[in-house]
């Protein structure tokens, strides 16, 4: 794949008005969101959720593209239409999860590094040829007594830039996703010093792996309060926080920033994300859009509950999110925008 091939996908991921739906739960992991709603599950199931989600009308007007899972992104949809194909029809863009997730780090308690380099280049040659046009992989930076360590930062940083390298060469855009946990009652000036940290080890690794950042976007948590923490920032101070944060970690040639939602609610993280764009749009060098997961699925689950008659509820709960998330990330949202849709 061209160089200009990668340009043109990373632009299309941080398109005004749009973001990207992060559909990647592994087996385990969604295997939790089921569970919340007396669903099985097996691969049917998964399959179906999935396919509710990717059928979802409109979805295109304000989803970029969506990360799918290993096993979804050789799925198909009720009428045996590949999901890859689904979302190219829809003019998504379909990604791919690759990372094998985070592992105990040696001597480093209470710490984790991502795995998954092992058959990296062949694993990604593969999803090349599946149709997938990006990948994410995930890194994780808990903070805590005596943590972080400037081993566990490193670690991942050398991990996600390996990875970057990786995938760009084998023709996919990498979203670079160093997370920042809000677990903890740290404060937001704790999370705002270890984000800063966090960040210029990860450019400066990216940096030394040859990655080339107009072909990659970032996937940053918010600077924010850690959820035990007796004081919680107000939502213009995590704006405020994160973006400069961001601007003095974050160089200008990256293609684009969309943020996590991290375990915020998804009206919190979308009041986030637009008080940033709302103060700060005009003065920054990259878009800052969402790619969220639970933070877009969470409505759209609780109203399926695995029942093929509440499809239509569902999927008009996961566009009404992915509006107001695109409004979000051109500044255009209002609380008011919540009630008016909760009145129709």
């Amino acid at each position: 794949m061209s160089a200009n091939d990668l340009a043109a996908i990373a632009k299309a991921m941080v398109a005004p008005g749009k973001g990207i739906l992060a559909a990647d739960e592994s087996t385990g992991t969604i295997g939790k969101r089921f569970d919340s709603i007396s669903v099985e599950n097996n691969e049917e199931n998964r399959r179906a959720y999935r396919d509710m989600l990717f059928l979802t009308r409109g979805l295109g007007e304000h989803i970029s593209g969506v990360i799918l899972y290993d096993e979804t992104l050789r799925q198909k949809s009720a009428d045996g239409t590949t999901f890859v194909n689904l979302l190219n029809q829809n003019r998504i863009l379909p990604g791919i999860k690759v990372d094998a997730g985070a592992k105990p780090l040696a001597f480093c308690p209470g710490e984790t590094v991502t795995e998954g380099l092992d058959n990296l280049p062949k694993r990604c040659a593969e999803y090349v040829k599946l149709g997938a046009k990006f990948a994410k992989w995930r890194a994780v930076i808990d903070i805590g007594r005596d943590i972080p360590s400037a081993t566990c930062i490193a670690a991942n940083a050398h991990a996600l830039a390996r990875y970057a390298a990786i995938c760009q060469e084998a023709g996919l855009v990498p979203i670079v996703e160093p997370e920042v946990l809000m677990d903890g009652d740290h404060t937001i000036e704790r999370c705002e010093e270890v984000t800063e940290w966090t960040l210029n080890a990860v450019y400066e690794a990216l940096y030394l792996n040859r990655v080339v950042l107009e072909h990659s976007v970032l996937k940053p948590s918010m600077v924010i309060s850690g959820k035990k923490c007796a004081k919680q920032a107000p939502v213009d101070e995590v704006a405020a926080r994160t973006v400069r944060t961001l601007k003095r970690t974050v160089p200008a040639a990256v293609a684009g920033i969309v943020f996590l939602s991290g375990g915020q609610s998804d009206e919190v993280a979308t009041a986030h994300l637009n008080s940033m764009n709302q103060q700060f749009k005009d003065n920054l060098p990259w878009p800052l859009s969402f790619s969220y997961g639970r933070a877009l699925q969470q409505p759209a689950l609780k109203a399926w509950k695995g029942a093929a008659g509440n499809v239509a509820a569902a999927q008009l709960a996961l566009a009404h999110r992915s509006r107001m998330n695109g409004l979000a990330s051109l500044g255009r949202y209002a609380a008011e925008l919540e009630r008016q849709a909760k009145a129709a």
